[in-house]
């Protein structure tokens, strides 16, 4: 079973039964069942045409569950409605998919949470960790979007700025995993980029092509992770950090600063350090200063807490640590990291521990728990 196949298709499958009427809770129940059944069925004979299989078998869903509720003549007009099978057209409906999904009857947070669930293709517990809630909370948040939007019309796409949102968490969530998301995410953006004249998704491209051009150096051979100080920069994509900071230049000079332009810039300071030793720290609290005054974020003070540490000193990066929640993620690393660099081993090596049972994932446990590991057998880094 090509399970990538059914997620690129699923957005364009959705896009296609909305068009045709659907409300968009019942299209995606139906596109959900279609894919159900594409599990059961294609493993022992794949469609010719898996897109035209899908459309066909989601909207006679869509139709079975509106026969159920709808009146005889409502019923018969739905019937005519149906598509002849055969090949799907080849439009690509993703990106109109996201403005869809973040309509104006719906909360920006709830509109992103939404749309990351049925478009993007995340789990519930990702989009979850991604917000910092629980994931009960998080499902609740979903239901109540359905909810809202169930019967609704989609002709008010959403506002740029949601679906930037969106597609940074998608793209986050590849980052740190699935490189098939992030990839997918930059195509997006891309296609945004070139539609819409507008600094910040210049921004959001800038900041996607300067993190995705580190990938190959971000593990090891052996899967573990490659901390950002410790990588080959001679593996980074040069061509793809060169594009990055051209279209960063060309949004900074517009004077309309938004976080993803002040993200970038961050990037593109440690994109031009040749070695980690050579990172211009203190430019990079001053964009996290910028940064800080634009969102206001405890994620964006922690890295900032980081980034003074490694300008001013450990000690200078533990005080602004003081300041934040010991809740937040990565917290307990970041203490963790900034005591050693001050000298104080066995507390490093206790919290390097600690934030290993708090690690989001398997990759991220096993670098912490070797990093405790080290400091306590006295092996040299």
């Amino acid at each position: 079973m090509n399970e990538a196949l059914l997620r690129s298709l699923t957005p364009s499958v959705l896009g296609i039964l909305v068009r045709r009427g659907a409300d968009f809770a019942a299209a995606e129940d139906a596109v959900q069942d279609a894919l159900v059944e594409a599990v059961r069925v294609w493993p022992d004979e794949q469609p010719r045409d898996p897109k035209g299989w899908l459309v066909t078998v989601a909207w006679r869903r869509f139709l079975d569950a509106t026969r159920a509720e709808a009146a005889r003549r409502r019923r018969e007009d739905r019937v005519d409605e149906e598509p002849v099978p055969g090949p799907a057209p080849a439009t690509d409906d993703t990106l109109q998919l996201y403005f869809l999904c973040a309509h104006p009857s719906l909360t920006p947070s709830s509109a992103v949470a939404l749309t990351l669930r049925a478009v993007g293709g995340l789990t519930t517990r990702q989009i979850a960790r991604a917000y910092l809630v629980p994931e009960a909370t998080m499902a609740q948040r979903i239901s109540r979007a359905k909810r809202t939007v169930s019967g609704v019309r989609f002709d008010q796409p959403g506002d740029v700025a949601t679906v930037l949102r969106v597609l940074y968490l998608v793209f986050n969530e590849g980052y740190s995993g699935d490189v098939d998301l992030a990839a997918e995410a930059i195509r997006l953006t891309r296609q945004l980029a070139a539609a819409i004249d507008h600094p910040e998704v210049a921004g959001l491209l800038a900041l996607m092509l300067l993190h995705h051009a580190r990938r190959a150096s971000r593990t090891a051979p052996d899967g573990s992770l490659v901390p950002l100080a410790e990588q080959d920069r001679g593996r980074w994509d040069t061509a793809m950090i060169a594009e990055g900071v051209e279209i960063l230049q060309a949004a900074l000079v517009r004077d309309r600063l938004g976080e993803f332009q002040a993200q970038a810039a961050v990037a593109a300071l440690h994109a031009d350090a040749r070695t980690a030793e050579e990172t211009d720290w203190v430019q990079i609290v001053e964009w996290y200063d910028e940064l800080a005054g634009l969102t206001d974020s405890p994620v964006v003070r922690l890295n900032r807490a980081v980034a003074v540490g490694e300008a001013d000193g450990p000690r200078a990066g533990l005080a602004e640590l003081a300041a934040l929640s010991d809740s937040l993620p990565r917290h307990t690393a970041v203490a963790a990291y900034l005591h050693e660099r001050d000298g104080d081993l066995e507390t490093a090596a206790r919290l390097y521990a600690e934030a290993a049972h708090k690690a989001p994932n398997l990759a991220e446990r096993a670098h912490l728990t070797r990093q405790a590991a080290r400091l306590n057998t006295g092996r040299p880094g």
